[in-house]
């Protein structure tokens, strides 16, 4: 595997050469970091997202350090909008490799005060957003020989958590994975599932209790950067990672499986 360097100096093995990934949300926050990353790793990246302004420029961005990005605008819960990006994807370079379903968003409310339309916006962005770009881009993967798709999930997806649409939507999303995973399996797709604990992105107030106590309670003692997560969807997404599908791999510093006991563990030495 041959290593390479950015204009600006950044180190890469060139793990995607030549593949083509789809990243929703990829204007900011953690999609940012794979877009950034999957590009200098040897991707032509089309990051995927309803920010455009953002978008356009750090496509703009990544060309201008000598990598392949291109922005598509695209409003995960709309199927019309996924068929359409995904046409144009195999128009213009004829494959795809690597769907990214990235793009979430949460309304921190409690059942009683979650609205309907709440609870369904949450859904269709963050459960049905990820089965419509499933559905409409298996068939290219499949006719560019097979490939990755990781669902970013949550652990508010593997373990309990108070805020009722955010946390449905992910659970949903782990079933969702498993029988993609099964179903396109003979065609060499495989779908994976990863899930941050807490992250220094912009859908977290870092000065907020809620971030400083999840940040206290991981076992890491702090926050993840979007980068470690990229590192994870890279791997996924990657020919090191040809024998693994259908997991759901948390990506927390330790919080889903050690913060119990570790809270205990703190307490007792404090």
């Amino acid at each position: 595997m041959k290593s390479s360097r950015n204009s600006d100096g950044e180190v890469a093995m060139n793990r995607l050469e030549g593949k083509v990934a789809l990243i929703t949300g990829g204007a900011r926050g953690q999609g940012e970091a794979e877009s950034r990353l999957f590009a200098r790793e040897g991707a032509h990246v089309f990051l995927c997202d309803v920010l455009e302004e953002e978008g356009r420029s750090l496509a703009a961005e990544i060309c201008e350090k000598g990598g392949k990005a291109s922005f598509k605008t695209l409003n995960v819960a709309d199927a019309a909008q996924w068929n359409k990006t995904v046409q144009e994807i195999e128009a213009e370079v004829s494959r795809l490799d690597i769907l990214i379903n990235n793009a979430g968003i949460n309304v921190r409310n409690t059942i009683t005060n979650t609205s309907q339309e709440e609870w369904d916006k949450i859904l269709d962005v963050n459960l049905t957003g990820p089965f419509l770009g499933i559905r409409a881009c298996a068939p290219l993967i499949k006719r560019s020989g097979g490939g990755s798709i990781v669902n970013i999930g949550s652990t508010a997806g593997i373990m309990g958590h108070p805020i009722a649409g955010y946390s449905s939507s992910k659970w949903g999303l782990r079933g969702l994975t498993k029988s993609a995973a099964m179903e396109f399996a003979s065609a060499n797709i495989r779908v994976n599932a990863m899930h941050p604990g807490v992250v220094a992105t912009p859908m977290m107030d870092p000065s907020s209790s809620v971030f400083q106590e999840l940040k206290n309670m991981t076992p890491l003692g702090r926050a993840a950067q979007p980068p470690e997560l990229a590192a994870v969807a890279l791997f996924l997404a990657s020919d090191e990672a040809s024998f693994i599908t259908g997991i759901d791999l948390p990506v927390d510093g330790g919080f889903s499986e050690l913060a119990a006991y570790g809270e205990v563990w703190r307490r007792i030495n404090a």
